[in-house]
């Protein structure tokens, strides 16, 4: 019972191991996506400073030949005001993510591939949500580490209750004896040859057997009511990290979409206000719609992509193979 027992330490020991690989995996890679989320702000947000200071130009040329009043100025520096604050803040949050990879890894990142912008993301396979509730209830490294926790704790109860069993030892003893003889007789050679069961009968302890019994079972109960726990939280982990891939694609797509619209509803504008059909608060509108969208479609790509990672982490897969499939959709900036 106590190499059954030692046998299931050993597998817990490996699954947790195991687990905290993948747990290390999922560490970098989101402190990796972090940074190129970060940057792609910052971009998204120099972008729409740019813009804006186009047109706070154009609204004070107006303004001066008389084709503008004064509030068109006042509209376009405020939002440049507010994007040069963007600005400051994006830099600071990019120089956090920065150092926070550098903490994992011991060294500074340096230039980050970046998610190309056509690079196309794999839908779940398989594509259901149940396969991957089921895998995750079984394989995950957390199920499987606490099962042979569970286990092992029943042992600890079998050992302990053996304390009241009687024991069966055989034992066997051998001696041989070289004496001289008396009275002239030579030597004299003795050997004893002794064979037999020995049984051994514990006597009550005090109680001490059974309260050690009942504080394994207890432990036991413990520890199933916690593999009951942590088979809940595997499946959670999985459930969530599906929707998580599945709503990413969707979303990913649906704001590819609303960037086209966005961007052609910015020239509109422009051209709108070059004309006098459009005034510049719609303009300053339409810069800042696509900066948001840029924002939003970037974060998207990536946390689809964490998702995907969580996904195969939940079920217990989750490889470098993983990684060099992602590896395949970046790109050196």
């Amino acid at each position: 019972v106590q190499y059954d027992q030692s046998k299931l330490l050993v597998m817990q020991t490996e699954a947790t191991f195991a687990q905290a690989g993948q747990d290390l995996i999922l560490r970098v890679s989101q402190a990796y996506f972090d940074i190129l989320v970060a940057i792609e702000n910052l971009r998204a947000v120099q972008a729409n400073k740019t813009a804006i200071a186009q047109q706070l130009e154009q609204a004070k040329k107006n303004f001066e030949v008389g084709t503008a009043t004064i509030t068109d100025t006042y509209e376009s520096q405020s939002r440049y005001d507010l994007a040069t604050a963007q600005e400051i803040a994006a830099e600071n949050e990019l120089e956090v993510k920065r150092y926070a990879l550098r903490v994992l890894i011991g060294k500074d990142p340096g230039e980050l591939n970046r998610l190309q912008p056509k690079a196309v993301m794999d839908p779940p396979q398989p594509a259901t949500m149940e396969p991957w509730v089921e895998a995750a209830e079984r394989d995950s490294f957390l199920v499987q580490a606490q099962e042979a926790a569970a286990e092992a704790a029943g042992k600890t109860v079998d050992i302990n209750r053996a304390g009241h069993y009687p024991t069966v030892d055989a034992v066997a003893s051998y001696s041989a004896n070289n004496a001289p003889g008396q009275f002239g007789l030579g030597e004299i050679d003795t050997t004893t040859r002794q064979v037999g069961l020995q049984i051994n009968i514990p006597i009550f302890q005090g109680g001490a057997v059974n309260s050690r019994t009942r504080e394994a079972i207890a432990r036991r109960d413990a520890e199933r009511a916690s593999l009951d726990n942590v088979r809940r939280t595997a499946a959670l982990n999985a459930r969530q990290a599906y929707l998580g891939v599945v709503n990413g694609l969707a979303e990913v797509r649906a704001l590819q979409a609303a960037l086209v619209s966005s961007l052609s509803s910015l020239e509109s504008n422009r051209l709108g206000y070059e004309v006098g059909v459009r005034i510049n608060i719609d303009v300053l509108n339409a810069e800042n719609q696509v900066y948001v969208t840029r924002r939003d479609l970037a974060r998207a790509r990536y946390n689809t992509l964490q998702n995907q990672l969580r996904l195969k982490a939940a079920v217990g897969t989750l490889s470098e193979a993983d990684l060099e499939r992602i590896n395949i959709l970046l790109e050196a900036p």
